[in-house]
């Protein structure tokens, strides 16, 4: 864990060195630590893609993999210690005709990236949410997926989900999905979402996401709201605003937190290569609602053949 941190901040203190004056020459370890890691990906996809083959055709398609890794320090004045590590592993398999993939990840992937992450509210965030599954679709487009797997703290699972969207005029976009699943010991679960995206600009969208789970463990309904505004200035500086709601359906319908955040995002130095930089206020109901004021740094990196 102490190296992870020490990469993180390796990896921070190289990107706000050259945020005001970048060079593709420079920092060439960046380029052999991608490689590396890109290269393990890969081996890896093409091991998993061989259990599957049924014969051993010259010219049939290679099998790839691609990984997201996130390293982020998220201090605020009632916690500065809590850090995040995130990892989300890919295999794309064309033995099974890209009709399936597996994914491994080190948190819940059906969480969407923009909630309350800074919140560290863990009735809402479960602990070791490692899974391990195989998705299949009917076909590559097809909106609706099953997956089989291994997660939330080694349950085998089953789940589907459709996703689907609609363009309603020249600038608003409806994108809604819901999925059930069945985990051996938390039980029978379901969720819905949906997301409003106004387009105001080329370069600018104001967004409005709503989510619902119902947990049969717990017999209740999580809840999530957030209203944001999302704006691009260049190909590699984008930034959002946005107002960030959670609650839970019992004992009552109620608000359990909110948060208002700045998130500035920069690629830098290379394509692949993210950081954040999100000033935040948290206000959680186990802390009378008391505002607790923070800053989220945030290194992400993206390992494939690109």
């Amino acid at each position: 864990m102490k190296k992870d941190y020490l990469l993180l901040f390796m990896l921070l203190s190289t990107c706000y060195s050259v945020a005001a004056q970048e060079s593709a020459e420079d920092y060439p370890w960046l380029d052999t630590m991608h490689q590396s890691i890109a290269s393990s990906v890969n081996s890896s996809a093409l091991w998993f893609d061989d259990f599957f083959a049924l014969e051993d055709f010259d010219d049939r398609e290679e099998a790839y993999g691609e990984a997201r890794i996130r390293l982020g320090w998220e201090p605020r004045s009632r916690d500065l210690s809590k850090f995040e590590m995130r990892f989300k592993v890919r295999v794309k398999l064309p033995n099974l005709k890209n009709r399936a993939d597996l994914v491994l990840s080190d948190y819940d992937d059906d969480r969407p990236d923009n909630d309350i992450q800074a919140s560290g509210n863990n009735e809402f965030v479960e602990k070791n949410r490692f899974s391990l599954a195989l998705r299949w679709r009917s076909s590559p487009e097809s909106g609706l997926s099953h997956r089989i797997g291994v997660g939330r703290r080694l349950q085998v699972f089953a789940k589907s989900r459709y996703r689907n969207s609609h363009i309603l005029t020249n600038k608003t976009t409806l994108r809604w999905e819901t999925s059930a699943y069945l985990y051996s010991s938390d039980g029978l679960g379901a969720d819905f979402a949906w997301q409003f995206d106004y387009n105001v600009t080329d370069h600018s969208i104001f967004r409005w996401n709503n989510r619902f789970y119902y947990r049969d463990k717990t017999k209740d309904w999580l809840w999530q709201h957030s209203w944001q505004k999302l704006t691009q200035f260049d190909e590699k500086n984008a930034l959002i605003a946005g107002v960030y709601i959670e609650g839970l359906s019992r004992p009552n319908y109620r608000l359990e937190e909110y948060l208002v955040s700045l998130r500035w995002r920069k690629n830098t130095l290379r394509k692949w290569l993210f950081y954040e930089v999100e000033p935040f206020v948290l206000w959680r109901r186990d802390e009378s609602f008391s505002a607790s004021y923070g800053i989220a740094l945030r290194v992400e990196g993206y390992f494939g053949d690109s």
